[in-house]
This record gives structure tokens, sequence and C-alpha cells, in this order.
């Protein structure tokens, strides 16, 4: 079995520059550089008939064309005591949506679980634990109008997850170009 999700890769640079955000408080634990991404969707545990299951179905979907994606402003989820700082991708991009339906398309074509949860596009760059969100304003503040780049989407890419005590660590399993001819 192994824990699966889609996702999109960022270019170095941005997730460099997410990478380096001073988040002077305790309990806020940043992802690692080259674990920085957006989650399309997560599959969860997959067998290894699934799994080659979904490989087919993603060889075979119809996906958009390449496409921009502006990485904007630095936001939390989470209440009062919140527990992901994310960086945003705009408002309601049409490809990125029509993205995400075309790979629910594909893992219910491969006999799997869609993820039902509703698409909150967005890339984490912190998990955190016992911060107030009165403690964390001031960096969101600092951050929310934040331009951190424009990068062209050219692929989506199926990507394992381990977790650990000091974080999940993703593994490219598979990589999809978007379609050149729409």
């Amino acid at each position: 079995m192994k824990r699966l999700f889609f996702g999109l890769e960022l270019p170095a640079s941005i997730r460099d520059e997410l990478a380096e955000l001073e988040l002077p408080m305790k309990g806020a634990r940043k992802v690692a550089a080259a674990q920085i991404h957006l989650t399309m969707s997560f599959l969860g545990d997959v067998d290894s008939e699934g799994e080659e299951r979904l490989r087919e179905a993603l060889e075979v979907m119809r996906v958009p064309g390449a496409f921009f994606l502006p990485v904007t402003g630095i936001g939390a989820f989470g209440g009062d005591w919140p527990k992901v700082v994310w960086a945003g991708v705009g408002k309601g991009h049409p490809h990125l949506f029509a993205l995400h339906h075309h790979l629910q398309d594909a893992v219910l074509h491969a006999g799997l679980e869609p993820d039902l949860k509703p698409f909150h596009p967005h890339i984490t760059i912190a998990r955190l634990r016992d911060v107030s969100r009165s403690a964390l304003k001031p960096f969101l503040r600092a951050y929310e109008d934040k331009e951190f780049g424009l990068w062209k989407v050219t692929e989506v890419v199926l990507f394992s997850s381990v977790l650990s005590p000091e974080g999940a660590t993703h593994t490219v399993e598979m990589r999809r170009a978007m379609d050149s001819h729409q």
C-alpha cells in the first residue's frame, strides 16, 4: 500500500522563497523547500492494483493545456488556533478547477474513492502547534499581499507520501504532461 495524492510542483525559485519565510514563533514547523507543492487530490492508501489502474486512467485522461498560476499572499487555516500556514494561488483559476475535476474523474475511472472534500487550492508552507491566530497575525499581515511569482503549470504529478515525526516525505511516482492540443 502506498499513501498517494495528486499535486503540482512549483518552480524551485518560488519553493525556496516560501521556505525562507521566517515564522518567528515557537510551535511553527516549516515545510522543507523540496516538499512544497500544491495538493490537487488526496487519495490515501492505495494497493498496487489500484495504483496501476490509476496510472492507466491518468495516461488517457484529458487535461487542460498548460496554464499560469500566481503564488500570492499568505494565510492560515484553523480559526483561533490555526494548524496550517499557506500561500495562495489566486482566486478560482478555471484551468486549476478543471484539472481538479479531470483528476477526480480519473480516480473514479480507476475504481478508487475520490476526495470529496471541497477543493481549496493552497500551498502549505508550515504546520502549527499551540500558536494562536493573534500571535500569527503580524506575520500574516506582513505577507497578505506579497507576490511570490507566476508559474507555468505544465504537468500534474502522482506522489506517494511517507509520514514521520519530522513531517511527510513525498516521492514522485508518475508525471503527466498537460495536453498541448487545446
